[in-house]
């Protein structure tokens, strides 16, 4: 299974919707009420509230707008339904191991949702696209900034 556009786990998806939710339903709220009062307050050039107001204000907007296309653009792929269990593709959890046998698992997930330091790599990454459609027992070689390093696939699971 390919995972063309803006591939993204049920999860991960919830987790935008859940943000976008949290920004437009509490946060602008209390923004715009913060500048409502802090503009009847008199002069604004001066009004350190309403300017931070105003600043935040933007700010949220910006990342409303972000995650709405975000959201548009996103394709849910869930790693459940994967057909072919036996090679890497969307929502694979991958245990590989390198030329100095040490062990790496990664999960590959949309690019909304990665975060490196759990092992979540986003699927447009160097080492995701090295891995799309490997098996066990391949070798793979990542090309990173620091240099080219090879990685064996040890084992495959979808969870």
């Amino acid at each position: 299974m390919s995972a063309n556009g803006n591939p993204i786990t049920p999860a991960g998806y919830a987790a935008l919707r859940a943000r976008y939710d949290h920004l437009l339903g509490s946060e602008r709220p209390e923004i715009v009420e913060l500048v409502s009062w802090a503009a009847g307050n008199g002069d604004r050039s001066e009004n350190g509230d309403y300017l931070y107001g105003r600043k935040r204000m933007r700010e949220i907007d910006r990342e409303l707008a972000h995650l709405a296309r975000r959201m548009k653009s996103a394709r849910v792929i869930d790693p459940v339904e994967q057909s072919d269990r036996d090679r890497a593709f969307f929502g694979a959890t991958v245990l590989l191991v390198d030329e100095d046998d040490n062990e790496r698992s990664v999960t590959l997930v949309g690019d909304d949702e990665q975060d490196a330091g759990t092992g979540r790599i986003g699927w447009s990454s160097p080492m995701s696209r090295a891995l799309r459609g490997a098996s066990v027992g391949d070798l793979r070689t990542v090309r990173l900034p620091a240099g080219a390093k090879e990685w064996e696939v040890l084992s495959i699971r979808y969870d």
